[in-house]
């Protein structure tokens, strides 16, 4: 029997084993994709054709939801606060407040009716009766319905002064919380009230059929007796047992079949430059591109964590001209940014020495640098004009999407997806006929074209916005998570095998073999994986326990086999091996093992269902999100431009020094992981408080306050990781054009 176990894994783990099980895994799960979302229409929550008053009074239609959505798109609230718990964390949760405010309503309405008492003057069992007259209105007198939504009196009153708050707060701001107002128009903030009110139904209104609602129960709100079910208990305690155990399982898997050395094993000769291809030269111009965009990123989010802790001042600048959210908008775009060029030059730079030859026509590369920039610059100034209520006619297509994440206006998405386009073409026409061409290469090609056009599910439709919000979410994440944790995990994983041969770190063999385990395991759990991502936006139970158990685990075996490299190295070191690229190679290493810190261990802290409910929009997600995107993607695009760079020094025998290099990867990585510190004390902080006292008090300017303290202790870390990515960017302009010769 265990010759037989012992037989089924050495076929399951040898390479033809690994990229079979890899082929099937990815058919079942996309498969499994498509499938539900083939099905997504079925369970979404229905906009109502109308939603009227039991007197008969009409109080919104299905456009009216459906333009608010836009104006809310338009102005970017998003991005100074959140729905359904989806956004930016310091304005409020909108559905969440209109919830809360309802209910505070009808305990007064139901008060003074039954006992002619307010909710203030109510004893306890006084409000223990009027609960369950509230209870009864939000969850048998309310049902959400495709063609009417029919609201009590009560409800009814309720709405509209839900109404006049949001007018209120939307037209006049909320300095208290960085929202100086004057942009949006009274009529427009009407309308937004409708499209939250909707949100606040789909939180609020049973699901048919169940006794949880649209949104699976979330948020938690004590008031009407609304919190976590045991299904989200038991799916966590399902994730924790599993992932332990294929930690386990995937450690012995790659140290018993993937590290283990074999007599004939041979390192690759550690690739030579002595000349620099034109196109390669040409890269040179995106190397202060990317790493000045990276240091804009890092100051503007020093300047949003300032307005995080004092959102009632100004820092340096006025809020009236850098609002809150136009300038969280464009930290997190500007992101997106820099690392995606960071990228194409990584592919760009690869391609020539795979083919060992040039581009036919290596000004092309030239032309990409051009629509890049045009696209970047177009992009900020349309974020900031449409934000700002500059752009009311032309918003989609030149100012901003605002959708969290994924707010690049329409025309600036189509720039970036043919610049994408335009990347796979140049790689793969100079590549394909290459004598080189092995599983490693094909996997950069094939997951560059997946790159370029899975971005299109972000897109769609190209024309207009989509009109249900929970149909728009489940796409928008197809791009946040399928694009960067699928797609680009699958880039990374082909690269990061590329460098490690080429610099002679782990044999051809067994870095096969690892990216090969890698893209099983990121098929596994990365493409259903998105799912913990649905779970309070309208989607129905079932994604708790699919995006639960399909979790973190693909970063593992990238972590592995780079600790494996950097043992490799160390011991060419200490033979007397000269290393040429130890800069580069710095910041791969930091990569694989920031995205298992990022992606893998801050991602099981989040990522099970009872601390997901409690944690979801709040502090408590900024760690993963930030290392994750950073660690995981950030650190690859700076290996990529030092690695050119670096490939410059060479070709033209210029001097080179590591030092600076070292210390701003040190300083930039020890403040990205202190950076978690504070942020996850006051995440831990507002989740209790969401369990205690529900999910409006934690979203509460209050709450936070109280944590002020390790608010400003962000000021280290912040600093810390603004300083890192200035020395960077000065280290690596000296060293790309005013290096000397060596003597």
């Amino acid at each position: 029997m265990n010759t037989m176990k012992q037989s089924f894994l050495d076929r399951f783990m040898s390479r033809k084993g690994l990229a079979t099980s890899f082929w099937i895994i990815a058919l079942i799960m996309v498969s499994a994709l498509i499938y539900y979302t083939a099905n997504l229409q079925k369970e979404v929550p229905p906009i109502p054709q109308q939603v009227k008053s039991q007197s008969g009074e009409l109080l919104y239609t299905y456009d009216d939801v459906v333009e608010g959505k836009g104006y809310f798109q338009e102005f970017d609230l998003t991005d100074w606060g959140s729905m359904l718990g989806m956004g930016a964390y310091i304005g409020p949760d909108f559905s969440t407040d209109f919830l809360h405010l309802r209910a505070v309503y009808l305990y007064d309405y139901y008060g003074m009716q039954q006992y002619g008492k307010n909710m203030s003057q109510m004893s306890d069992m006084e409000k223990g009766a009027v609960k369950e007259l509230v209870k009864q209105d939000f969850r048998k007198q309310t049902k959400l319905e495709e063609s009417l939504t029919t609201y009590t009196i009560g409800s009814a009153e309720a709405f509209k002064s839900n109404k006049a708050y949001m007018i209120d707060l939307l037209v006049n701001g909320d300095p208290e919380r960085a929202f100086r107002g004057g942009v949006i128009k009274p009529e427009e903030a009407e309308k937004i009230a409708a499209f939250v009110d909707w949100g606040q139904l789909v939180a609020s209104s049973l699901r048919p059929g169940t006794e949880r609602t649209w949104s699976n129960n979330w948020p938690a709100e004590p008031l009407i007796d609304q919190d976590l079910t045991f299904v989200s208990h038991k799916i966590s305690l399902w994730e924790l047992l599993l992932l332990w155990t294929l930690t386990i399982v995937t450690i012995y898997l790659s140290y018993e079949f993937l590290f283990k050395k074999e007599k004939d094993d041979k390192f690759e000769e550690p690739i030579q430059i002595t000349s620099i291809f034109k196109s390669q030269k040409k890269l040179l111009k995106y190397i202060p591109i990317v790493a000045g965009l990276f240091v804009a990123q890092l100051i503007m989010g020093g300047y949003i964590a300032h307005l995080y802790t004092e959102p009632g001042k100004d820092f340096i600048i006025s809020q009236d001209l850098l609002p809150f959210n136009v300038i969280r908008s464009m930290h997190t775009q500007l992101a997106i940014l820099w690392v995606a060029v960071g990228w194409l030059v990584g592919g760009l730079l690869i391609a020539p020495w795979v083919a060992n030859k040039d581009h036919k026509y290596p000004w092309l590369v030239d032309v990409l640098w051009s629509a890049l920039l045009v696209v970047a610059v177009g992009s900020i100034i349309g974020l900031y004009m449409g934000a700002t209520g500059k752009m009311r006619d032309v918003w989609f297509w030149f100012g901003n999407e605002g959708r969290e994440l994924v707010n690049l206006a329409r025309v600036w998405d189509i720039g970036l997806l043919v610049g994408l386009v335009f990347w796979f073409l140049l790689i793969i026409s100079l590549i394909r006929k290459a004598a080189t061409n092995n599983p490693i290469v094909s996997t950069i090609i094939w997951s560059a074209f997946a790159i370029a056009t899975l971005y299109i599910a972000g897109m769609m439709p190209v024309h207009k916005i989509i009109p249900n919000y929970t149909v728009d979410d489940y796409y928008r994440w197809w791009v946040i998570h399928l694009w960067v944790e699928l797609t680009f995990e699958l880039f990374a994983a082909g690269v990061i095998a590329f460098f490690t041969v080429s610099l002679g770190l782990i044999t051809h063999k067994t870095a096969v073999k690892v990216m090969f385990f890698e893209l099983f395991l990121i098929s596994l759990s990365g493409t259903l994986g998105v799912g913990h991502h649905y779970f309070w936006q309208g989607l129905d139970e079932y994604w708790i326990a699919i995006g639960g158990i399909f979790s973190a685990l693909e970063p593992l075996p990238l972590a592995l086999m780079v600790i494996e490299a950097m043992k490799n190295k160390k011991e060419r070191l200490y033979s007397g091996e000269d290393f040429k690229f130890s800069t580069p190679f710095m910041w791969i290493a930091g990569s694989a093992i920031m995205n298992w810190i990022g992606a893998g261990f801050f991602g099981m802290v989040i990522n099970t269902p009872t601390i997901d409910y409690y944690g979801h929009g709040t502090y408590l997600i900024m760690p993963h999100g930030h290392v994750a995107l950073l660690g995981a993607f950030g650190y690859i695009s700076i290996a990529f431009i030092y690695m050119t760079s670096r490939t410059n020094a060479l070709a033209n025998n210029l001097e080179w020094n590591d030092k600076w290099s070292k210390a701003g990867f040190w300083i930039l990585t020890i403040g990205a992981l202190l950076y978690a510190i504070p942020t996850y004390l006051v995440g831990i902080h507002q989740s209790e408080v969401a369990m205690n006292s529900g999910y409006f008090v934690a979203r509460l300017r209050e709450t936070v306050e109280s944590m002020k303290g390790w608010m400003w202790a962000r000021t280290v870390p912040d600093g810390m990781m603004i300083l890192g990515g200035v020395i960077v960017f000065f280290d690596l302009v000296q060293k790309t054009y005013f290096a000397k010769k060596v003597a």
